[in-house]
């Protein structure tokens, strides 16, 4: 690869496609097509909100962790290493950006109790590389990888 040349991270193919529908922004509902998601939505205090429902930003941590998660166990299994026991866990923060606007940034914290350092950070370095919500992210926002 040539050095700074863009990776092109897009799919070649839909395979899943997940619909979504929010009603009255950060202040009201957000439901899933299948139905599996019905939530309320709300500010948080810290943003002037009252903090009675779930944000975008919670929905966007648990979100990002399982998919960061998977995409660890997926490298743990083909390096062959069982990686029961491990978890990731996802800040994220939102923020004025120079733009007038606002921006995130990411930390996600991955806890890999049964693998040593070198191994456990090559595979996060891996996962790193093929997760979704990373390759989403990457050049966008600040993420932030901690190995404990």
């Amino acid at each position: 690869m040539i050095e700074g040349a863009a990776v092109d991270t897009r799919p070649t193919k839909i395979m899943y496609v997940a619909e979504a529908t929010a009603h009255g922004g950060r202040d009201g509902h957000v439901t899933s097509q299948d139905g599996q998601i019905g939530l309320r939505v709300a500010m948080p205090p810290q943003l002037g909100g009252d903090g009675n429902g779930t944000n975008p930003e919670q929905l966007f941590a648990a979100g990002y962790s399982a998919c960061f998660h998977n995409a660890l166990i997926l490298v743990g299994n083909r390096a062959g290493y069982d990686l029961s026991g491990s978890t990731v866990a996802a800040k994220v923060g939102i923020g004025p950006n120079r733009q007038r606007g606002y921006g995130l940034a990411v930390a996600l914290s991955v806890s890999l109790p049964v693998l040593d350092q070198e191994v456990a950070a090559r595979l996060v370095d891996e996962a790193h590389e093929i997760c979704p919500y990373s390759n989403a992210t990457r050049g966008n926002i600040d993420v932030s990888i901690v190995l404990g």
